[in-house]
């Protein structure tokens, strides 16, 4: 299974920000849209870095005043990325061991999608899932 079969069940609709927004706007937007990670994109909408809650809380104690904060002073800019074509499992390995919640995805260097480890871990589900169920009906024809 590839990347690209997670970002076809998911909305397309891409919630981004950009590095000089605010933590506030950063947060509104978590709240709004139930997640927990956000891309951010230059004006030219090229992938600048992450912006994730435990970003925040860990910076929390640097900052007084962390909501006024720019998205660009707290953002992680060495951002792990995938591609449609990553394998599944490569990807799951890599979240996992670099301990990273959020992949941004890219294509031709232009970001078209995110994915959390939580969309992994179903995808992974869904799939052994569905070679079980083939290998019942396998099993349960043959006894016949």
């Amino acid at each position: 299974m590839k990347i690209s079969n997670i970002l076809m069940t998911k909305s397309h609709q891409l919630v981004t920000v950009q590095p000089e927004q605010t933590v506030s706007e950063v947060v509104t937007l978590f709240r709004a849209h139930n997640i927990g990670a956000l891309p951010v994109v230059t004006a030219d909408g090229r992938l600048a870095g992450i912006l994730s809650e435990r970003d925040i809380v860990r910076r929390l104690p640097e900052f007084e005043q962390i909501l006024a904060t720019p998205v660009q002073v707290l953002m992680t800019t060495k951002v792990i990325t995938a591609v449609p074509n990553d394998d599944l499992m490569s990807v799951a390995h890599t979240m996992t061991e670099r301990r990273i919640r959020h992949l941004p995805v890219l294509e031709d260097g232009r970001l078209i999608g995110i994915i959390s480890i939580g969309d992994v871990l179903k995808a992974q589900r869904d799939q052994y899932r569905g070679e079980i169920d083939t290998l019942e009906t396998q099993i349960l024809a043959g006894g016949q």
